[in-house]
């Protein structure tokens, strides 16, 4: 950055920590955007339109938009088949035969890994199907899996095939993670509490760092503690996570996570996935797992040999080649993470956040509009979502947003997700919004 956008930057982290300068109105929204350093890059993405004006788009959290460059980095592998054939393997100008290692110090950067934790491979469910081949194996007394009672439905649904794989019935074998009576979210204390009383009968937790309903952040580092010490294992689903939030999955200890890349990470419908192992896992080719020949050692890959001998780290639990044209929209995006830099990022996203939360909890009176909050208020257990709750008419609600050119996420059976993302939203999008609900 340059000298006045650091200063701009700064001004914008004063902002953050003394919140009640928040003013509800529209020429505050313009004067932040104005020295918002990040500005530029909302250029760098397509803002759908409806009806010919720019739509107020708050579905990052569902599926980000689509950024500018994306065209042309498809392009460049489409010319190269198109040059090479076969030979792009090699020669393309970003070789297809290692084109996954491109991603691998982006992805560290967003995850907080190693070089050797981390693999862009597959897609989200695939792969979560994948990690619990390893890292499920229930024996004896230790069968059960912790999941959120909320979780994502996709995840629910793997949890319990994968248990019945085992012979084993869900009814009996699924901890379900639920709040307390009268509230929405999970407290710390008492998912460490489940994790404690059921220690000798978890054979895996699995969780999503944030949940998709609420917008909750779990404080991943004592749950992780929580687990190390009582020998259990820990996989994290990151979808709503990565590049939404701070992450230190090694610092951290966490075992494994995968997360898809079409939310956050705006890289298309159905976009590629990507897995973290803990480096205690590098060199342990013992651990079961499904082969491929993509997972196989690249030294003797090509050698064509019938037996199986995983590269070290995550890289050694890929099956397939690597999808070219996906990725390569993959790369466009994660390429702006990288410009931008994830700390200003972060920093942005609490602070235009936190502008939506303030505008809604003290400047309008949502219960008017028969809305309540159920994200925590609080920036450290929370992304850039918030999600509403309706007590009545809440479909109605939502589509009224809609014809006001709002494109936000209706989740049964009363929620309306939104997402403030710091890329490419603005604050005067957040004021906008904030107006219509209230309207």
């Amino acid at each position: 950055m340059a000298g006045n956008e650091r200063d701009a930057f700064q001004r914008i982290r004063t902002q953050e920590i003394q919140i009640m300068q928040f003013e509800n109105t529209l020429a505050f929204a313009k004067k932040i955007d104005k020295n918002d350093p990040l500005r530029s890059f909302r250029k760098e993405f397509y803002i759908p339109k409806i009806n010919g004006k720019e739509s107020i788009y708050l579905c990052g959290n569902s599926l980000g938009l689509q950024p500018r460059s994306v065209e042309k980095h498809v392009m460049t592998e489409i010319e190269d088949w198109r040059k090479y054939g076969v030979e792009g393997h090699l020669h393309a100008r970003n070789p297809w035969l290692y084109y996954h290692h491109l991603f691998t110090k982006p992805l560290c950067d967003l995850t907080g890994a190693k070089k050797n934790e981390v693999v862009c491979m597959n897609n989200l469910t695939v792969n979560l199907n994948l990690m619990m081949v390893t890292f499920y194996r229930p024996k004896s007394r230790k069968t059960k899996i912790v999941i959120e009672g909320s979780a994502f439905p996709s995840d629910y649904y793997a949890v319990e095939q994968q248990i019945r794989f085992h012979g084993l019935d869900p009814k009996k074998n699924i901890i379900e993670l639920l709040p307390r009576k009268g509230e929405v979210t999970l407290r710390t204390e008492d998912i460490i509490a489940t994790l404690e009383k059921h220690k000798d009968e978890i054979a895996l937790v699995l969780l999503g760092a944030v949940n998709y309903y609420s917008g909750q952040f779990f404080d991943i580092k004592k749950i992780s503690k929580a687990c190390q010490k009582n020998d259990l294992t820990l996989g994290l689903d990151l979808a709503h996570a990565i590049g939404n939030v701070e992450l230190k999955l090694h610092d951290w200890k966490v075992d494994f996570a995968t997360w898809c890349s079409y939310k956050y990470l705006n890289s298309g419908p159905g976009a590629v996935s990507g897995v973290f192992i803990h480096d205690k896992y590098a060199k342990r080719p013992d651990l079961p797992r499904f082969a491929g020949w993509w997972g196989n050692d690249e030294k003797t890959r090509f050698k064509m040999e019938k037996h199986f001998v995983p590269k070290e780290g995550a890289a050694g639990w890929q099956m397939s080649n690597a999808p070219i044209m996906n990725m390569a929209a993959h790369k466009a995006s994660l390429e702006l993470f990288e410009k931008a830099g994830f700390e200003n990022l972060l920093a942005k996203s609490k602070l235009l956040t936190g502008y939506l939360d303030w505008l809604l909890r003290s400047q309008l009176s949502i219960t008017n509009c028969q809305l309540s909050i159920i994200t925590p208020s609080s920036p450290s257990e929370r992304g850039c979502q918030i999600s509403l709750q309706t007590q009545k008419d809440g479909r109605k609600i939502f589509d009224r947003l809609t014809k006001a050119c709002v494109i936000a996420d209706w989740r049964e059976p009363d929620v309306i997700r939104v997402a403030p993302v710091p890329l490419y939203n603005s604050f005067e999008d957040v004021w906008q919004f904030a107006q219509l609900l209230s309207a």
